[in-house]
């Protein structure tokens, strides 16, 4: 028999990841789930909010233990926070992504993924706009998986309340702490390129944040 595929799943706290964990874990997909943390520009309400979702998902439906025990936590505040130069400013939201498919990247290739998974939706933030989406999988060298894309958010929501995730997902969105107030809806790669350069890099940047990863038990066992 052949081997279940697995993927790294960018986690964020929020209602929408969750629903495309269990839409992959549905689909027959192994789960490494990561957390991108906004630490020390916010506290851990989304990494609190993430762990939780994930427990109630390997409680309720993941009977094969195909979502890892162990939640990857990655510290990314203090680099989202060189985004914040004038010359970064409105772009915040699309090197934010990028960050996180470089580091989720870095992490496939150490545990031998073959996707990251998003629970991207077309056009519901600046980020996942069409003029956004393919400069933000441009960071990664895997492909994305989006199961959610298409969908509605009515529908994500309902999804939610199915599998008992909505009530745990809900509550302020922290992505935002230190976003622009009118973020770009188009990216210029060529920008965001020297933007990440002026850093030192986006893979550069990647590594720095993942000297923070740390694991958080997901199961009792």
């Amino acid at each position: 028999m052949a081997q279940a595929p697995t993927c790294i799943a960018l986690v964020s706290g929020g209602i929408d990841s969750p629903v495309a964990v269990a839409r992959m874990l549905n689909s027959g997909w192994n789960i490494i789930p990561v957390h991108c943390s906004q630490e020390p520009i916010t506290g851990t309400e989304a990494e609190d909010k993430t762990a939780a979702s994930l427990k109630h998902l390997i409680e309720t439906i993941d009977s094969s233990g195909k979502i890892d025990s162990n939640l990857r936590v990655v510290l990314v505040g203090e680099t989202l926070a060189k985004f914040t130069e004038p010359d970064a400013h409105r772009d915040y939201f699309v090197h934010m992504k990028r960050l996180f498919n470089a580091i989720a990247s870095d992490i496939a290739d150490q545990v031998g993924a073959t996707a990251i998974l998003t629970g991207e939706n077309l056009g519901q933030v600046s980020s996942q706009t069409l003029g956004n989406l393919g400069a933000v999988e441009e960071a990664s060298r895997f492909r994305i998986l989006r199961p959610l894309l298409g969908l509605d958010k009515q529908e994500i929501i309902d999804e939610a309340r199915v599998l008992g995730t909505y009530e745990i997902s809900t509550g302020p969105e922290l992505c935002d702490a230190l976003g622009p107030e009118r973020p770009t809806t188009v990216a210029d790669l060529t920008r965001l390129r020297e933007n990440e350069k002026v850093q030192g890099g986006l893979n550069q940047l990647a590594k720095i944040c993942l000297n923070s990863l740390r694991m958080r038990k997901l199961s009792s066992e």
